[in-house]
């Protein structure tokens, strides 16, 4: 795969292509356990104890045993191969923490957002950002145990996505599984860019 460096001679000392990428979704879809599962370094948290005072405030329906939230961002990396390292940054759930959002996506070459099926509207923030700002993303659905499981189409159909958008199943609890959400990200984000400059 082409990262877009350039060539180097054999025996070359190369440093990895570094790439950031968005872990967005809705309260509770698994942002901080995807980022959790992938990072090859100990991922660093801004979790706090849900309280009496977000009563009314954060909707946990669907979700009644969440006791943290993120308030800031999940912070983990992976490296996928010796040419290139993924910076990951789990973004905040909630309304409130949105502030954070337009610092965390500067620089980034594209998003993964996470969905719950069984909270399948918490996706269209995050996806109407993106969209807003022409940042690449795919959707990728964590198969929850006990929620109804849909066809990739139907839930393409229900977010009104751009056919282009990648829809994919996920576990985020599973490296393996979160690895090939962020490699399909990725490889996403390239052929948007390679489109645009040809179109450029």
């Amino acid at each position: 795969m082409d990262y877009g460096h350039s060539e180097r001679p054999p025996g070359a000392t190369t440093l990895p292509t570094a790439i950031k990428i968005l872990v967005a979704g809705g309260f509770g879809a698994g942002k901080t356990t995807l980022v959790g599962a992938v990072s090859e370094t100990r991922p660093l948290r801004t979790e706090e104890v849900l309280t009496e005072s977000g009563v009314g405030i954060d909707d946990i329906s669907g979700v009644e045993a969440k006791r943290t939230t993120t308030v800031a961002m999940d912070f983990g990396r992976i490296t996928i191969g010796d040419d290139l390292v993924l910076y990951l940054f789990g973004t905040p759930g909630q309304d409130r923490f949105w502030f954070v959002w337009d610092e965390l996506a500067l620089g980034a070459i594209g998003a993964v957002v996470l969905a719950d099926t069984r909270r399948l509207a918490d996706c269209f923030p995050a996806i109407d950002y993106f969209e807003e700002r022409g940042t690449p993303f795919l959707v990728a659905v964590n198969c929850f145990e006990g929620a109804r499981q849909y066809r990739l189409d139907e839930v393409q159909a229900a977010l009104n996505l751009d056919p282009e958008v990648p829809v994919l199943l996920c576990d985020a609890r599973q490296r393996e599984s979160a690895k090939e959400v962020l490699i399909s990200l990725v490889e996403h984000a390239l052929k948007l860019r390679d489109a645009r400059r040809r179109v450029g």
